[in-house]
């Protein structure tokens, strides 16, 4: 009886543990609070912006929706895994077109943009606050120019 009550507990401390770690708490919709975000060189091109998030095998499926400053519309989207590898971005008005990501644990991941056309580069951190209402995302890198640049995008769960 001991033995399979220690047998027990170990499978279900196993389903636990593999089961968080498969966890993802940056799915849903977010949008940009613009007021929050900041980016150098001022000021961030982007004057609305909605993330969603959905599950996607072994990674995510993320759709990027919004207006830049000039007025031009931001549409894009891609499919990344977890393991780092590298996915096409499509659409328009995103300043990369490829991304790779990794999962830290349930709420942090990194992550690294380019784009193959300019010398945009990006390497950062996505975290998702504890009551899993706020996502923020910090990289640096340079801009399609080759500048440095930095960002610190703050994101409200809808």
């Amino acid at each position: 009886m001991r033995k399979i009550l220690t047998l027990a507990l170990f499978a279900l401390a196993i389903t636990t543990t593999v089961s968080a770690w498969g966890a993802d708490n940056s799915l849903g919709t977010w949008k940009a609070n613009v007021a929050k975000c900041k980016y150098t060189p001022a000021p961030w091109p982007v004057k609305s912006l909605t993330v969603t998030r959905e599950a996607a095998p072994g990674g995510v499926k993320v759709t990027n929706v919004g207006t830049r400053t000039d007025g031009s519309a931001l549409n894009a989207t891609y499919t990344a895994k977890f393991d780092g590898s590298s996915s096409a971005v499509t659409g328009q008005g995103s300043p990369y077109d490829s991304y790779s990501i990794k999962q830290g644990d349930a709420n942090t991941f990194t992550y690294e943009a380019k784009n193959s056309k300019t010398k945009y580069r990006a390497s950062g951190r996505i975290v998702i606050s504890g009551d899993g209402k706020t996502m923020t995302t910090t990289a640096s890198g340079v801009d399609a120019d080759g500048k440095p640049m930095t960002l610190h995008l703050v994101f409200d769960k809808q």
